[in-house]
């Protein structure tokens, strides 16, 4: 297991050590401050002890060598925090540079990503990724940069400094080193797995949180509250127990360290104070050579917190990057759509989101420019999926989709979306004003296009009665508008782009029936001359679609016009009777 946990541990510092790349020339120059800023700080015990020397025996201090000592000292200091700064400056730059482009890589992958992949994993763990967990990675990076440099080489410098003044003192601290690293390394292989259990935990309780603030009428509607309180209370102790027994687990690194370094310090002193009784070294060496054992057992401290933080770290930044890893969906630019008339087929398509469970079979289809084609049938009949699949939202296991002859496999998503409006029962507005939600359809239109378009989908009416009208601001999920307005929004939203083809997904499921019928007369319009598939549940709305398509269990079992599937007295008719009460 350990093994493993090497082995990815090293793969992910790789990945890490690829992200730093662009920004090596800073690096060193950061190394370089940090290597003057510890010879600044190594040199300032030799100072000590030569001021010591300078003051030893009664009436024996030497008043001019002491101040001399004390500008040197002064020198050493400014030389410190000069570096230090510069390199804190280099060090931060580059760690929240590396985060944010490791941030912007991940949320670019995610809008280039598989839908399928999308609607497979949780949200809230996608949104705890780019968040928390880069927050964590760049703390982690920091730390390291800040405090694994100088104490890396304060270590190296302080041995070169201690031989200089003692050899054999020096000896004492290097033999009892490689105990404290062994410590530390130990500890470290314990803290990462569970540092990935606490960062996974927290990534499921966020999506959790997420879900029931998002659905926050919902949860009271249904009196759901406490039961929501409880599995959150469950998920919330899980996460308490990972990132306790990780915490722990990491914190056993410092004071271990620290015992080893106390252990270390009194073999200095013991052994210097046995040197300076024979005479092997005077009483300033000793307190400079004290100073030095100090100092060299301070960056084991900091560099094995470093290490916990490094686990924590590393973990949060494996995420992220099988995020980055993810494959986007793949893309061809063989054709491309233009001047398109609406010509639809589907040969011989199937399709299924578990290979186990076949949902669309064999499915054919012709539908000619203009046509009007409704779709109807009973819940996960397939009539959405029709449509995932027509976008490209999924892409077909077996057959074809063509448009105007072309196989839309063959042209790029974006070029293929364009020549769809979309009106789905699921109203999404962006955070902005109502005249950014409109524009986003058609970024070029003007306000006379947009007012005609409003006043078309009967959103006008409404929007002058809001405090701004038109640049009234609104959030993703604002309270303030109806779900029949946020409806209307959309609706006027693609009437704004007016495409060749449209799609209209259960499109007015959330508008009064008054406002449907002058909506309906509006889409009736925008339809003209265009290839439009209507997806309703409410059969009034489709009695004057060119092809009905009755589906169920993937199949398209009943297809004809509304007055032929009446006379048809098939699955539509039964439908259509039942639902204006028409059953004999």
């Amino acid at each position: 297991m350990s093994k493993k946990i090497d082995k990815k541990q090293t793969q992910i510092i790789k990945r890490v050590l690829q992200e730093l790349k662009p920004y090596r020339f800073h690096l060193i120059a950061s190394l370089i401050c940090a290597a003057f800023t510890v010879v600044f700080t190594l040199m300032i015990p030799v100072y000590i002890g030569e001021a010591v020397d300078c003051m030893v025996g009664v009436d024996n201090i030497d008043t001019a060598g002491l101040w001399k000592i004390v500008g040197k000292m002064a020198f050493a200091i400014a030389g410190t925090f000069i570096f230090q700064w510069i390199m804190n400056r280099l060090n931060n730059y580059v760690t929240y540079d590396v985060t944010k482009n490791m941030r912007q890589k991940a949320f670019d992958k995610m809008m280039i990503m598989p839908i399928r992949h999308i609607d497979g994993h949780s949200h809230g763990d996608y949104m705890s990724r780019i968040t928390t967990d880069a927050d964590v990675f760049s703390d982690g990076l920091l730390m390291g940069f800040s405090q694994l440099f100088t104490g890396v080489l304060t270590i190296l410098g302080t041995i070169i400094f201690m031989v200089r003044v003692n050899a054999v003192i020096a000896l004492v601290v290097i033999v009892f080193t490689p105990v404290s690293l062994l410590v530390a390394k130990f500890i470290a292989q314990k803290t990462y797995a569970m540092f990935q259990l606490q960062a996974k935990n927290r990534g499921e309780q966020t999506s959790y949180a997420n879900e029931m603030i998002e659905q926050q009428r919902v949860v009271a509607a249904f009196a759901y509250r406490e039961n929501a309180k409880e599995e959150f209370s469950v998920l919330n102790q899980k996460l308490a127990d990972s990132s306790l027994k990780a915490t722990f687990f990491s914190s056993i690194t410092n004071p271990a360290t620290r015992f080893v370094n106390s252990l270390i310090y009194s073999g200095v002193g013991v052994a210097g104070a046995l040197l300076a009784i024979s005479g092997g070294i005077s009483v300033g060496g000793l307190t400079s050579f004290l100073a030095y054992a100090s100092q060299y057992a301070k960056p084991f401290n900091e560099i094995s917190g470093v290490v916990t933080e490094l686990q924590n770290a590393l973990a949060c930044g494996a995420r992220i990057f099988e995020m980055m890893d993810e494959k986007p969906v793949e893309e061809s630019d063989e054709n491309f759509l233009q001047n398109v008339e609406g010509t639809i087929e589907f040969s011989d398509v199937s399709f299924s989101y578990d290979p186990a469970k076949p949902l669309i079979e064999h499915l054919n289809l012709s539908i000619k420019p203009g046509w009007r084609v409704a779709i109807v049938g009973p819940t996960g009949s397939g009539k959405t999926t029709l449509i995932n699949l027509l976008m490209r939202f999924y892409e077909i296991t077996g057959g074809s989709i063509t448009i105007d002859g072309v196989d839309i496999r063959s042209i790029t998503r974006k070029n293929l979306r364009e020549q769809f409006g979309m009106v789905l029962q699921e109203t999404w507005l962006m955070e902005g004003t109502i005249r950014d939600n409109l524009l986003v359809a058609n970024p070029d239109a003007t306000q006379e296009e947009m007012v005609a378009a409003a006043k078309m989908s009967h959103a006008h009416g409404f929007i002058k009665r809001l405090p701004q009208g038109y640049d009234t601001f609104i959030t993703s999920d604002d309270g303030s508008l109806s779900q029949g307005e946020r409806q209307l929004l959309c609706i006027t939203r693609v009437m704004l782009a007016l495409p060749p083809m449209l799609i209209l997904d259960e499109a007015t499921s959330s508008i009064d029936t008054r406002t449907e019928m002058k909506i309906q007369s509006a889409f009736q319009t925008m339809m003209e001359g265009r290839t439009s598939f209507v997806v309703a549940h409410r059969l009034s709305t489709i009695r004057e679609a060119d092809v009905i398509l009755y589906m169920q269990d993937g199949k398209v079992l009943e297809q004809g016009n509304h007055k032929e599937l009446l006379a048809k007295g098939g699955y539509y008719a039964k439908l259509y009777r039942k639902q204006f009460g028409l059953e004999e």
